[in-house]
């Protein structure tokens, strides 16, 4: 069984995220992780975007979308909200909503931002939306988790998440338990879906 963990990065953080995301999902036997990501969204009308990115993983598919068994979605914070191009591709899934590909499906979010006030909840919560109505289960953080109780950068109850500002470039420990813990409980909810459907 496989969860999409789908993101859109373009410093590198939300990408760094989306790896311990990964690390998690595949923590739990039976699981596997799908890393796509979607191309940006460009004024520029000269030239088509290039169909498959120069560097890191293959852009996702609707396909690839209704055949998951559990999303885990990624973006920077962009003013409190999801970045345009994610924003974009999750606009094109009427035909997804229609059908129900996703309804009953569990689905996670994370976020990074440069500073610790840049609108990281509004962001996953943003990110939440559209989950909800496509009818899938979203599943977040409980703060017994010792992680979200002593981070000082990113995570919320919301979901896994990165403070860039001061950090070099890399994650703290607790960014990466956080980002590998979401995963895991994504990955485990569509588990335990899996063994209840007849």
């Amino acid at each position: 069984m496989r969860i999409l963990v789908l993101y859109y990065s373009r410093d590198g953080g939300t990408a760094a995220l989306a790896r311990q995301v990964c690390r998690g999902v595949e923590a739990v036997p039976g699981m596997s992780a799908l890393l796509r990501t979607v191309p940006p969204v460009t004024t520029t009308l000269d030239a088509p975007a290039a169909p498959v990115p120069a560097s890191g993983p293959p852009y996702a598919s609707y396909q690839e979308l209704a055949e998951c068994a559990g999303l885990i979605l990624g973006s920077p914070t962009r003013f409190g909200n999801m970045a345009a191009p994610l924003k974009y591709f999750l606009d094109g899934t009427g035909s997804q909503w229609a059908s129900g590909d996703l309804v009953g499906k569990p689905a996670g979010v994370f976020t990074s931002s440069s500073t610790q006030h840049g609108g990281q909840e509004s962001t996953l919560l943003s990110m939440m939306l559209p989950l909800f109505h496509h009818g899938m289960l979203l599943v977040g953080l409980p703060f017994t988790d010792p992680a979200l109780a002593r981070t000082q950068h990113g995570g919320s109850p919301y979901g896994a998440g990165r403070v860039a500002m001061g950090t070099h470039g890399t994650l703290s420990d607790d960014e990466k338990q956080l980002a590998q813990r979401l995963g895991r409980r994504v990955a485990d909810v569509a588990a335990r879906l899996a063994q209840r459907t007849p």
